[in-house]
Order: structure tokens, then C-alpha cells, then sequence
């Protein structure tokens, strides 16, 4: 791979990053503070990144797949992107506000399988070379909250100001520059060859695959995955809210900590997985979500500080040993017939229906707690984090006692 290349998909992963942490880290602030939406209005817009993650699929796989180009593809969405969060940017009503974020992520969730689509195709050796080119996707994630909290965005005063809409015209602006920057990526054409068989619906959704769920251990595997993303809703949605209430500086790029945290646990994943094997992974990981919550549950902006930003950093870990291992198991077990198909059933399950059910449970869970806490912050927020606490504590146990160790044969992933 020429230099030029890695430079082009290093920016092009560095800016689609940039674009997603640039505004959905502080959306569950910004709603109530500058819409003034309520939680189940909170929860219908954290929603549509899980329908964009449905929809996703047929966009990727009946589209970009077949008929064009992937790189003109990412180029249209993210020009059209740029007009939706510039739009998002002068809402002043959640009505408003809404039907632009719904197109967005409908738009924006299928670019995620576009660059890595060109990517993959510019490398002898992705094993080797696609991490390095990755990481700069994770960089860009970080530096966007780093800008959040120099400006002051995300401070009180910020907040009082409305100077979160701002994160929106970032947003904006970074979704044109990659917009036109797609535009001289390296081509990447359809791979569909002509005479050969189209994918169908089923094949494109990971249905194909649904005959894994008749091995035992795959079922308690889906089941867990679809469950645990209830909590990972919780995270998503509340915890820049919830660190800001309580009174935490600068929680934009406190908040970024964790994503530092899942490079490097990215990297300390083989050495587990080798030593401990995959369903002492797994446990592990579902341990960190508990862990994460009760200390989110306890900690608090002056001597309790340490447990959150420790309960922040555990998202490495609740990330890569649950979500990476699984993607893993799930390659190993599919065989090369079903690979991708399993793939994209997993994909479905946790990030559209795991994720689409615990963003509307954590709405459901904050506006009952608000009514019987109204004024007590910090009694509200510690009944809101014991939830997603019992909730990953009960799939740890469920997943403990039903799912049979076993040794992971060497897989491609």
C-alpha cells in the first residue's frame, strides 16, 4: 500500500469518526437543555441510530454492493449528511429537530460498511494493515470531545448559553470536507461480477445465518448479545447528562477516556483470549458492565471522581471483550458459507433490536425515577444506574450457567 493511499484512508477514517463524536457524545445533554425534550422524546431520537442500523443492510448490500461505486456512495451520504446536521443545527424544536436526525442516521450508519469497504480493498494484508489505518477513526472520535470541552461547549455556562447546537455545525462542516473527499479515494467498484448471483434479502439481513440458532451455545450467545446492549443504551444516552449534573468539568473529553480505553484493551484482547479462552472473555467483559454501573451509581463529582472516570475507562473492556470477542465467535462458528450473513444477523440484533430496546427502556427508567426524585439529583441518578447494573449482573449469570466452554478454532476475522 503506496503512502498516498494509507494518508487518504487514515483521513477518510480519522474524519468519519470525527463527525460521529463531534455531536452524539453530548446529544443526551442537548436535547433537554436546549429543545427541552422530554425523556421519551430523548429516547425516540437515541433510537434512530438502531432503525439506521436496520435499514442499514439493504442500503449496503441491495446498493453500494451491487450497482456503484463505495467511495461516491460515502461521498453522497455525507454531502447530504452536511445539509441534515446543518439543519439540526438551526432546530429550535424537538418536532423539527427529529425528522433530520432520523434521515441522518439512516444515512450515516450504512458509511460505517462503506470505509471499511475501501479500505479493505486497498490492502494485501488486512489482518496486518487494517488496525493502523483503523485507529485513526478512534482518534478522531477523541479529538472531536477534546474540542468540545477547550471550547467550553459542554460547560454550565456553555450549556446555559445553548453553545451545544455548535457541535452540530462541526458536525456539519466535517461531514462536507469528507463529502468531497470521497470523491478521490481510491476506487472501489462493485465486486458483484456479471452472471453472478445477486444476494437476497435474506442473505443481505443475515437471515441465511439464522440456522446457527439451533446450536445451543450460539442461541445463549445471540440472547446475551441482544440483552447486554440494553445497558449499553443506558450508557449512550445518559451518562454525558448524567456527569454534567452532577457537576463534572470538562466531561466531553473526560468522556473520551474511554475510547483511549478500548485501543488499548483492543490490543490486550489476543493475549486474554489465548490464556483465559472465550467464555471467561465474555464473563469478563459482562463484569466490567456491572462494575461500570455501581460505580456510576456511587461515584460523584468531588471525592467519588476516581470511580467515574474509572467506570468510564471500563468501556474498553465492556467493548472489546464482549462485542470484538463476540464478532470472533460468531466468524468461527458460521464456517466461509455463512460468515458474512452471521455477521450481519449479530449486527441486526445488538445494534438494531439490543439497542433500539435499551434506549427506550433507559427513557422509560429515567422518567420514572425523575417523578418519584423530583430535585434530588443525586438519589435520581443512582437509581437510574442500578438498572443497567441488574441488567448486565442477570445476562452474566444467565450466560455463566447455559453456555458451554469451548475452544475457538482459528478464524480469519
Amino acid at each position: 500500500m503506496s503512502t498516498s493511499i494509507r494518508f487518504k484512508l487514515s483521513f477518510m477514517m480519522f474524519l468519519e469518526f470525527f463527525i460521529w463524536g463531534a455531536w452524539f457524545v453530548t446529544l443526551g445533554n442537548f436535547l433537554p437543555n436546549n429543545l427541552s425534550a422530554n425523556e421519551n422524546e430523548i429516547s425516540n431520537v437515541f433510537s434512530t441510530q438502531s432503525l439506521g442500523a436496520i435499514i442499514a443492510p439493504f442500503i449496503i448490500g441491495m446498493i453500494a454492493d451491487k450497482y456503484f461505486n463505495a467511495e461516491r456512495i460515502l461521498g453522497i451520504l455525507h454531502l447530504i449528511g452536511a445539509v441534515l446536521m446543518f439543519q439540526m443545527y438551526n432546530a429550535t424544536d424537538i418536532a423539527v429537530f427529529y425528522p433530520y436526525v432520523l434521515v441522518y442516521m439512516i444515512l450515516y450508519m450504512p458509511t460505517l460498511a462503506l470505509v471499511n469497504s475501501v479500505s479493505f480493498r486497498q490492502m494485501s494484508n488486512p489482518e496486518k494493515q487494517f488496525s493502523s489505518i483503523r485507529v485513526w477513526g478512534t482518534i478522531g472520535w477523541i479529538l472531536a470531545g477534546f474540542a468540545i470541552s477547550f471550547l467550553a461547549w459542554d460547560s454550565k455556562e456553555g450549556i446555559a448559553e445553548g453553545l451545544l447546537k455548535n457541535t452540530f455545525l462541526m458536525a456539519s462542516i466535517g461531514s462536507l470536507i469528507l463529502g468531497l473527499f470521497s470523491f478521490i479515494l481510491p476506487k472501489t467498484p462493485p465486486v458483484q461480477k456479471d452472471g453472478e448471483k445477486k444476494g437476497n434479502v435474506s442473505e443481505i439481513l443475515g437471515l441465511d445465518a439464522i440456522k446457527l440458532l439451533g446450536n445451543k451455545n450460539f442461541l445463549v450467545f445471540f440472547i446475551s448479545s441482544i440483552l447486554i446492549c440494553i445497558p449499553l443504551g443506558f450508557y449512550y444516552q445518559l451518562t454525558n447528562r448524567f456527569l454534567s449534573e452532577i457537576g463534572m468539568e470538562n466531561v466531553t473529553g473526560k468522556m473520551a477516556i474511554g475510547q483511549v480505553s478500548e485501543a488499548f484493551f483492543l490490543l490486550l484482547l489476543p493475549v486474554f483470549f489465548v490464556r483465559f479462552g472465550f467464555k471467561k472473555t465474555i464473563l469478563f467483559g459482562m463484569l466490567a458492565w456491572v462494575v461500570r454501573y455501581l460505580l456510576f451509581a456511587y461515584g460523584d463529582a468531588g471525592s467519588g471522581t476516581w470511580m467515574l472516570l474509572v467506570g468510564i475507562a471500563l468501556h474498553g473492556i465492556c467493548y472489546d471483550f464482549f462485542f470484538v470477542s463476540g464478532q470472533i465467535y460468531t466468524d468461527s462458528k458460521a464456517g466461509a458459507k455463512y460468515k458474512s450473513s452471521a455477521q450481519g444477523l449479530i449486527t441486526l440484533a445488538t445494534y438494531g433490536v439490543g439497542q433500539l430496546i435499551g434506549f427506550q427502556v433507559a427513557g422509560i427508567v429515567a422518567n420514572y425515577y425523575s417523578d418519584a426524585n423530583s430535585g434530588n439529583v443525586e438519589q435520581f441518578w443512582q437509581q437510574v444506574w442500578l438498572v443497567p447494573a441488574g441488567i448486565a449482573l442477570l445476562v452474566m449469570i444467565l450466560f455463566m450457567l447455559f453456555f458451554k466452554n469451548e475452544k475457538i478454532e482459528n478464524t480469519t476475522a
